[in-house]
């Protein structure tokens, strides 16, 4: 956002009282509260009520989508009544639905309105097991396309998602647009870290979930137990940690590490530690349009990356020389390619972190693409 506003925007955000992804609303803010804050970077953020996440179970994930599309429309409304936009961009993660909230502000203002879809609706839902009847998807599905057709411009975060939704979209325009990284903060030392010590370590840093195939990571750090110099570090939450807890015990391993989840200052002091970096995601078609923007922050540290993954993010590593790929859910071809990795002298190592800082200089400057996304609007 702050990019946003250093190329000439003059930003308003509106968005729910934080609450993702531990379920429950940070401390300093209520469930019920209302209002407009002033962020330090020049702009105002207006938050409205929601029912909080929780546990991640069904009924509290549509509470938590519900409460926010029935509260941004008829709260924020309220909240934003005297201001005018020449465009309402909506950031469409799950739900997509949200984007409605967009289509209601873009018409009250007399605003262009532009979605920028991070999860493909309704095949996010069959692809992480959520919604399986095809008689609750398909309704879904019309009800996503005729908020596409609705807008006045579609962005796809993937080459992959363009195509598909362009397919949904009728004669709205559909543009490719990048999630953009962020330049690494200088690592500060009075920023208190956690030192990985000696070893060749491998880190994962993000959202602890189904999608990141969890298992497979477990089952190749049981495989790889006999090096004893290789340490698996996963920093993040989600519904998975429980589970991986359990494992680790079960299993007895030595070799996995849970670093919980820390403030984004922190892990640029963490990446520099790492000797790869990993990224993980089951193997699913849906799942392998997907580039995750945790890639993009991969890219700037400067670290090698491995990626067990299908699609788009694997073409991404092989493009840049940032590091090497092997399949998804493959337990076998994970720890191979971890041995992998480890067997390869530094200066290789070193030409790959180098490589993936070049591409991220070239493809996701949040600067460019700040400036890039004011001249599609």
């Amino acid at each position: 956002m702050a990019d946003l506003v250093a190329a000439g925007a003059r930003p308003t955000v509106l968005t729910g009282q934080p609450n993702y992804p531990d379920g429950q609303v940070y401390p300093g803010y209520r469930a019920a509260g209302c209002g407009i804050e002033r962020h330090r970077d020049g702009y105002d953020i207006a938050r409205v009520p929601v029912v909080p996440r929780g546990n991640g179970r069904a009924v509290r994930l549509i509470l938590n989508y519900l409460s926010f599309i029935l509260s941004g429309i008829i709260l924020g409304s309220w909240l934003l009544r005297r201001r005018r936009f020449d465009a309402v961009f909506v950031y469409a993660t799950s739900p997509v639905i949200q984007g409605y909230v967009g289509l209601w502000f873009g018409m009250v203002k007399r605003a262009k309105t532009v979605q920028w879809i991070q999860d493909l609706w309704p095949e996010a839902l069959s692809a992480t097991g959520f919604v399986r009847s095809r008689w609750l998807l398909e309704p879904v599905r019309k009800v996503v396309s005729l908020m596409y057709r609705s807008s006045d411009l579609v962005l796809g975060q993937s080459h992959a998602f363009v195509r598909h939704l362009s397919r949904q979209a009728g004669r709205t325009p559909v543009e490719f647009f990048p999630n953009p990284g962020e330049h690494p903060p200088a690592i500060d030392g009075a920023v208190p870290a956690p030192r990985l010590g000696p070893g060749f370590h491998v880190v994962f840093g993000g959202n602890l979930g189904k999608a990141q195939a969890m298992p497979s990571v477990i089952a190749a750090a049981d495989l790889l137990r006999q090096d004893t110099d290789i340490q698996i570090h996963l920093f993040g939450s989600g519904a998975m940690r429980g589970w991986i807890e359990e494992e680790i015990a079960c299993r007895g391993l030595m070799n996995v590490k849970l670093g919980g989840r820390m403030p984004s200052q922190t892990m640029p002091a963490i990446y520099a530690q790492a000797n790869v970096l990993l990224l993980t995601l089951v193997d699913d078609p849906l799942i392998a349009q997907t580039v995750p923007s945790k890639l993009q922050s991969y890219l700037a540290a400067g670290i090698p990356i491995l990626v067990a993954v299908n699609g788009e993010a694997a073409d991404i590593v092989k493009r840049s020389g940032s590091g090497i790929t092997c399949p998804p859910d493959d337990p076998a071809a994970l720890a191979a390619a971890i041995t992998e990795m480890k067997g390869m002298s530094a200066a290789e190592r070193t030409e790959m972190g180098v490589s993936a800082c070049r591409f991220f200089a070239e493809h996701y400057d949040p600067g460019r693409l700040s400036r890039q996304l004011l001249a599609l609007m």
